[in-house]
C-alpha cells in the first residue's frame, strides 16, 4: 500500500501532512485489516512532522511525501529541492530547537538521507508493530 503527496511551502502543510500519515494508517488498519500498532501510528506522525518541518523550514518550493506499508513497516518519503544533507546534532540539553534529526533517528529503524539530481530525499522507516521497550516505558527496575 502506498500513497503520494505534494505539499505547498507553507506552513499549514505540517498539520496536513500529518494528517494524510493518520488517515493513511488508519486506512490500513480499518480498510484493509493492516496490523498497525497506536505507537507506529503516533511515531510515523511525528517523523512526518519532523521531516516535513524540515524541509519546508530549509527548502524553497514544495515538497513531495510518500507513505509505503509493508507487513513489517512503514516507509516515510520526503523529497525537497535543498542538497544539503541534514545531520543530527550531538546531545545537548541546553540547545533550544534543532532536535528533529535526533529524533527521527531516534524513533525509526533505518534512515537513508539521498542526494537527488535536485534536491534529496529522506526515508524514514518504522515497525510496524512495535512496542516500547521497557526503559522507554518507565517500567525498568532498579
Amino acid at each position: 500500500m502506498h500513497a503520494g503527496y505534494a505539499l505547498p511551502a507553507r506552513d499549514a502543510s505540517i498539520g496536513d501532512a500529518r494528517q494524510h500519515a493518520r488517515a493513511f494508517l488508519d486506512q490500513a488498519r480499518t480498510g484493509r485489516g493492516f496490523p498497525v500498532s497506536e505507537r507506529a501510528r503516533d511515531l510515523t506522525q511525528l517523523v512526518v512532522s519532523e521531516l516535513v518541518t524540515n524541509a519546508l523550514k530549509y527548502a524553497p518550493g514544495p515538497v513531495l511525501m510518500e507513505l509505503r506499508l509493508t507487513a513489517e513497516r512503514v516507509e516515510v518519503v520526503v523529497w525537497d529541492s535543498d542538497p544539503g544533507i541534514p545531520a543530527a546534532h550531538a546531545a545537548d540539553p541546553g540547545r533550544v530547537g534543532q532536535h528533529g534529526m535526533e529524533i527521527v533517528k531516534a524513533v525509526t529503524e533505518d534512515l537513508v538521507i539521498e542526494q537527488q539530481p535536485v534536491g534529496k530525499r529522506i526515508t524514514a522507516r518504522i515497525a510496524v508493530y512495535s512496542e516500547p521497550t521497557a526503559v522507554a516505558a518507565g517500567q525498568c527496575s532498579s
